[in-house]
């Protein structure tokens, strides 16, 4: 787009003008011919159209700057003009309107259908390139408005893709993170299977046994998957214990139950100095588990709220399962004992709440139980 230095005959500074397109609109030739001649003076590229439909019809076609108006048009007055002009609601096009009469009526009711200036005719050159340039120069800043904002939005629109991209890429490590969480759970928890493989479905029954017992907590469900998938490795320290102690027929000796009781730290150690959310509850779960609520658990001792949640709830369930299910020196009991020795830990071994929560969901608990059942 070109620019061009013009003087007025009253000032002799020169000035720099964009190369602006104005239509004028009258429909006596005349006044076409001499407004054209005095725009081609400061290089305007100018259209010219003798009737309203003639305007509108280069308004759509052409990238017009200003339009010079006529009011007293005949087949289409220039109000009318003016209200379909400012009906193209996707561009704002300055007018100035030209009229033969110096009515206040006339100037308020062009105001108010959108007039920006008034011309009285006949046209005073000088006053009308004054008053061209200053809508012109409005025009100018109206459009680089235009394009700083058309470029915002397409920045806006190129980063917001960009984030989407980054999102979805952050969805899919996730997912990929959530896999190799639950390919550790499995793989760790099976190496501690290896030790004991008459329960197998032993980590599978306590996580979902863990899950709603921690939904029906009210926990979120964030950390009700934390719990499904952390608590399976609660046993992994017996990976530590020798097997003629683990698999042990008979009741164990005080020594033998000492280097037992060690599975928890053994596993706490295992687990633990990971930023993972997910081991850093399944290394709390495999040192508390075995903690009693009136603190003589082991291995710290630990009573009450001072045992973290996780370990309470995972007391519970590791309780209900080992009573239910078949070991080297046992066989399994039914559930009604397990039951009853479950309510005669309430308050002692057991948290009273994680007991009360337990029953209340009994009926999911034996689902799953029925669901993951040894194999024999």
């Amino acid at each position: 787009m070109g620019f061009f230095p013009f003087a007025t005959d009253n000032i002799k500074e020169k000035m720099w003008i964009e190369t602006f397109s104005v239509l004028i609109v009258d429909d006596e030739e005349c006044h076409l011919d001499i407004i054209e001649q005095f725009l081609s003076e400061r290089n305007y590229r100018v259209f010219s159209a003798c009737t309203g439909t003639e305007a509108l019809c280069i308004l759509e076609n052409e990238d017009i700057d200003l339009v010079l108006l006529d009011i007293a048009m005949s087949s289409m007055d220039g109000y009318r003009v003016l209200r379909e002009i400012r009906a193209m609601k996707e561009r704002y096009i300055p007018v100035i309107m030209l009229t033969s009469f110096d009515s206040k009526e006339d100037k308020i009711k062009a105001l108010e259908e959108g007039s920006d200036d008034f011309l009285n005719k006949p046209i005073d050159k000088y006053e009308m390139y004054a008053r061209v340039q200053t809508l012109l120069r409005m025009r100018h800043y109206s459009k680089q408005m235009a394009v700083a904002k058309q470029r915002l939005e397409n920045e806006v629109a190129r980063q917001t893709a960009e984030l989407q991209q980054a999102l979805n890429e952050l969805q899919l490590l996730n997912s990929k993170l959530a896999d190799s969480h639950r390919e550790i759970v499995e793989r760790l928890s099976a190496a501690a299977e290896f030790k004991d493989p008459e329960t197998a479905a032993h980590i599978q029954r306590i996580s979902h046994y863990c899950g709603v017992v921690a939904r029906a907590m009210g926990m979120g469900e964030e950390e009700v998957n934390l719990m499904i998938q952390a608590s399976p490795m609660h046993d992994i320290g017996k990976i530590g214990v020798p097997d003629r102690i683990l698999l042990k027929p008979g009741k164990l000796t005080k020594e033998e139950f000492e280097k037992m009781k060690q599975h928890t730290v053994i596993g706490h150690k295992i687990l633990s100095g990971s930023d993972s959310q997910l081991l850093k509850l399944a290394s709390e779960i495999a040192l508390s588990h075995h903690e009693k609520y009136d603190g003589t658990g082991y291995p710290r001792g630990l009573s009450g709220a001072d045992i973290p949640l996780s370990g309470r709830i995972v007391a519970v369930v590791d309780v209900f399962d080992a009573l239910t299910s078949r070991r080297p020196y046992k066989a399994p009991y039914p559930n009604e004992k397990a039951y009853e020795i479950i309510r005669q830990g309430s308050g002692t071994h057991f948290d009273p709440l994680i007991v009360r929560l337990f029953f209340e969901n009994l009926s999911e608990i034996l689902r799953i139980q029925q669901q993951y059942q040894d194999e024999r």
